[in-house]
């Protein structure tokens, strides 16, 4: 286990956007995992299980939050993260702008993406990571990409206009 801290850590953080948050959630994972290691298969892949553990553990932690807050402070919260995310004018696109998008998709399909494009896995690994069937997990990815190819596209015409000195 210890050896998959490291990519345990870069999910969680890519879920989470927060370096704090994310590492709280790999400490719930081990300790979940170190818990209930009586529930894990010698069939099953160590590294799936834990990614499995960490987006339950988030998806439960989110839930946590929606029931406690208000739905204008959840509103509040999305606005400002949206808001933080759009890419700034005048730079090329670069990682933090594709952190910050990604970090604007849907939970189901942050995760999907960031599974597939990010950790390798092939989609029916992630399906088993995210207890849905791997056509789900081909379309959320679809609709990840769909969705940050949008994000960029609108900056593109910005883009294109400071390179050229207009």
């Amino acid at each position: 286990m210890v050896v998959l801290l490291p990519r345990l850590r870069r999910f969680a953080r890519n879920l989470t956007g927060d370096t704090d948050s994310a590492d709280e959630l790999v400490q719930m994972t081990c300790e979940r995992a170190l818990q209930r290691l009586h529930q894990y298969r010698d069939s099953t892949r160590l590294d799936s299980w834990l990614y499995r553990i960490v987006y339950t553990q988030w998806i439960d932690r989110i839930r946590r939050r929606q029931r406690r807050a208000s739905k204008q402070e959840a509103h509040r919260e999305i606005q400002e993260s949206r808001e933080k995310s759009i890419p700034s004018q005048g730079r090329l696109i670069s990682f933090m702008d594709v952190k910050k998008a990604i970090e604007q998709l849907a939970q189901e399909n942050r995760a999907a993406i960031l599974l597939v494009a990010v950790e390798g896995y092939t989609y029916s690994e992630a399906a088993k990571v995210l207890g849905v069937p791997a056509g789900t997990v081909a379309s959320r990815v679809a609709r990840a990409r769909k969705a940050l190819a949008a994000l960029f596209h609108e900056e593109q015409p910005r883009l294109l206009s400071i390179q050229r000195g207009t």
